[in-house]
């Protein structure tokens, strides 16, 4: 399997962990707005990022990234606010904390390398 399509499972099982996540969350109007807003941003990278590997131009791969990241950077301040809060146990939040950090960090420094070979084609990525 190539190194695009572990990312592309790492970011598919940590939507799943989000899943999970959010089906904890009590059903509360705190929890369930929480709940609803961390589904979103939550899930959205691992297609945002399926959509990168299928880009048609080095341009549209990057702006395909970084919406990913972009999400995922919004997922991290939804689990420190969950984290913070008495919604659930800092343990059960902990474990995809510190995957979405190192998703984060994968995800920029993707970016970084996609526009230092902006001058290269997609397809010798």
């Amino acid at each position: 399997m190539s190194t695009y399509a572990d990312l592309e499972e790492r970011l598919v099982d940590f939507a799943v962990g989000v899943l999970a996540l959010a089906e904890l969350l009590p059903s509360t109007y705190a929890g369930q707005h929480i709940a609803r807003q961390i589904l979103r941003s939550g899930t959205s990278p691992a297609p945002n990022y399926a959509e990168a590997r299928a880009a048609e131009s080095r341009r549209d791969f990057v702006h395909k990234l970084r919406i990913a990241h972009k999400e995922l950077n919004e997922t991290r301040i939804w689990l420190h606010i969950i984290q913070r809060s008495t919604l659930l146990p800092r343990t059960r939040t902990e474990t995809l904390r510190l995957a979405c950090d190192e998703l984060c960090r994968i995800l920029g420094a993707s970016i970084q390398t996609a526009r230092q070979r902006r001058s290269s084609p997609v397809d010798d990525r």
